[in-house]
């Protein structure tokens, strides 16, 4: 039988979305999300590094109690963190400029994704241009 108090609602996303404001998140999501935090990336930019979604990034920082050695792995490398930092074990490094990373470090960061040929392309191009600046 349903209730006819309740039919009448409408939705409410504050109410029917994300975790409970009084739970607090898995100790791994803590530190998951720290770290994060402390690269200057999103969740979405995660995402992106670890070829995964946002969505599943959310879960891990809020609502996964037990994450797979996987997801671990492929988290701490994206993150360029050792596992057992991201786990606890040891104290993690904080950078030296706070905040979002600057637009050439984000680029460096797409670098390191590509296959290594293209890296070296790359690499090699650098050096050129940073050979001329110095002999200029």
């Amino acid at each position: 039988m349903s209730h006819p108090q309740l039919e009448k609602q409408p939705y409410n996303v504050a109410l029917m979305s994300g975790r409970p404001e009084l739970k607090q998140a898995p100790l791994f999501g803590q530190r998951l999300a720290a770290v994060r935090r402390n690269k200057g990336l999103t969740q979405t930019q995660l995402a992106q590094l670890m070829k995964t979604t946002q969505k599943m990034i959310d879960y891990y920082e809020r609502r996964s109690p037990n994450p797979a050695l996987g997801f671990i792995e492929r988290a701490a490398a994206a993150l360029e963190v050792s596992v057992a930092e991201l786990l606890g074990s040891q104290p993690h490094t904080t950078r030296a400029k706070p905040g979002p990373l600057s637009q050439l470090q984000r680029r460096f960061e797409q670098v390191k994704l590509l296959p290594r040929k293209e890296q070296e392309f790359v690499l090699r191009f650098l050096d050129t241009v940073l050979e001329r600046r110095q002999s200029a």
